[in-house]
């Protein structure tokens, strides 16, 4: 499938050794090179209630895929970079451009409103009536509503969001990232018409919707853990779950400050889920299985998007 690794007997039998190693230095277990250690059940069985912080988990994780222990599609989460270099220098630009707000207007440390509005902003009566639809895509994805709301996700985008984008690669993350960002627009036009809002928080929620889509088709797969590679990615991406719960909830903590709204964020993650079923059902090894996943994958990616056009026109 699209998303196997191929790795000869010479690369396994070199993870192997390399598995053992950074699991005895990481979790402090050695375990064997055919049974690697499982991290819950060691914590459990030697009565070990280490608590790992988030940059220690992060700091594993990368230890595992640079070290070819757990596969990856690239080196780099390059788009990710990127765009958030992109979306740093556009608030700068408005900043310097339009002038910086004061506190009472836009307590994120930014732009005034109109700033905002006129660099592209979601604003539905210019979308729907005057046919603007750069203000669903790309314009809000990269506008922030100030310092603080650019810190807030470009944080998670450069953490979680470039690590998904090794995982995936480059054009299945940005086909996700753009597709969340179209559909967090619609659903707020749809919702919150009267407000303008900005940020790529709608996007980034819909990484985590394609990364929840795919930990359930794996789910579907009937895991056989039957190389290391497997088993040491089935126990991190137990783990990627509930960081994934946790992420979600942090970025919905920004839902509620000034231009940014709840609505994108839910749409962002909806858009997500329904695409990463179409890309991850590509994983299921039951032929009757992957077709039916990627069925229902396409039919709940047009129904929400037609949905959310309708509406969006409807008003």
């Amino acid at each position: 499938s699209l998303y196997s690794a191929t790795i000869d007997r010479k690369i396994i039998n070199e993870s192997k050794r390399k598995m053992t190693d950074l699991y005895s230095k990481f979790f402090g277990s050695s375990g064997t090179n055919d049974n690697p250690p499982d991290l819950f059940s060691f914590r459990r069985n030697n009565n070990i209630n280490k608590t790992f912080s988030e940059d220690d988990y992060y700091s594993n994780i990368e230890a595992l895929a640079d070290n070819n222990v757990y596969p990856m599609r690239q080196k780099r989460g390059y788009l990710s970079i990127l765009f958030s270099i992109m979306q740093i220098l556009i608030l700068l630009l408005m900043m310097i451009k339009g002038g910086l707000a004061p506190l009472n207007v836009n307590p994120m440390v930014g732009p005034y409103p109109e700033t905002l509005d006129n660099w592209g902003a979601k604003d539905t009566e210019k979308i729907v009536h005057d046919g603007e639809w750069w203000r669903i895509f790309p314009c809000p994805v990269f506008l922030h509503a100030g310092v603080f709301h650019l810190l807030g996700n470009i944080s998670v985008q450069l953490d979680m969001g470039a690590f998904f984008e090794r995982e995936w690669g480059s054009l299945v993350w940005f086909i996700i990232y753009a597709g969340s960002g179209i559909g967090s627009s619609i659903l707020s036009v749809c919702i919150i018409p009267d407000s303008i809002s900005v940020g790529s928080s709608g996007a980034v929620c819909g990484l985590f919707g394609a990364k929840l889509a795919e930990l359930l088709i794996l789910k579907l797969n009937r895991y056989s853990s039957s190389t290391v590679e497997e088993r040491i990615g089935h126990v991190i991406r137990r783990e990627q779950l509930v960081h994934i719960l946790i992420n979600v909830v942090i970025v919905g903590a920004f839902s509620f400050i000034p231009f940014v709204d709840w609505a994108a964020h839910l749409g962002g993650f909806i858009s997500g889920i329904t695409i990463g079923i179409v890309f991850f059902s590509c994983m299921i090894r039951q032929p009757v299985l992957l077709y039916s996943c990627v069925m229902v994958g396409i039919v709940l990616t047009i129904s929400v998007f037609s949905w959310g056009i309708r509406s969006m026109y409807g008003k």
